[in-house]
């Protein structure tokens, strides 16, 4: 799954389409987490547009507003909170970081995950509009995928990071789902570096730079039992 990441560098986003001075007035963050506003680039005819969304997607047709963080790729054209949204609402989510743990026993160690480079990417993303008695949500979805080499050995699923080339066929309503699906592999291994960081990342409250730096792993600093 992906539960936390970041957007240090949010002036560095690069997003066809999308004018750069729409960044100016955003914060660096380096612990989005859900329920809160997330930015998100949708695309109706040919025009973009960069907007805040929440994030936990709400299906139009729920009862309640609250919804699901991510969606798993194997199950967007089966799943009725995820189908329509996939196949007419989809967007992308600028971050270029996020977090996962490995966990051992009751020891839970988050783990960093960036690009060598440490660029802006985006997630693969899908969003809806909810709306009840007057009130109005618009929210997102992070797709996961199955983990590449470097995640396999962290967690069993990743966020579904897409290529810049992928940009276009994502956001253009007419992509075929054949296509779509094979968007969504996972991101090459050899493309990205991690590294465990601090438990504070734990808790939303806490968004700062310490939160991104490397700390020596605690599941390392546990005794061996042989």
């Amino acid at each position: 799954m992906c539960g936390r990441f970041t957007l240090r560098h949010p002036r560095r986003v690069r997003i066809w389409g999308v004018p750069a001075a729409e960044l100016f007035d955003v914060n660096p963050r380096f612990n989005i987490a859900p329920s809160q506003q997330i930015l998100a680039v949708t695309q109706i005819d040919e025009k973009r547009t960069l907007g805040l969304f929440d994030w936990g997607l709400a299906p139009s047709w729920s009862t309640e507003a609250t919804g699901f963080i991510n969606a798993r790729a194997e199950t967007l054209e089966l799943k009725r909170s995820f189908s329509d949204s996939f196949h007419s609402r989809r967007c992308l989510i600028p971050a270029d970081g996020f977090y996962e743990w490995q966990k051992r026993g009751k020891i839970k160690q988050p783990f960093y995950f960036q690009l060598q480079d440490e660029t802006p990417f985006a997630f693969a993303g899908i969003w809806d509009e909810w709306r009840r008695d007057g009130v109005s949500k618009i929210s997102c979805a992070i797709i996961t995928t199955t983990p590449n080499k470097l995640l396999a050995e962290i967690h069993d699923r990743m966020p579904a990071m897409l290529p810049a080339e992928h940009y276009d066929a994502w956001l253009n309503r007419d992509t075929q789902s054949e296509e779509l699906m094979s968007i969504l592999a996972p991101f090459p291994a050899a493309a990205m570096k991690s590294y465990p960081v601090s438990s504070d990342v734990n808790h939303a409250k806490i968004d700062n730079e310490t939160l991104v730096q490397p700390v020596e792993s605690i599941l390392e600093a546990q005794p061996s039992l042989f």
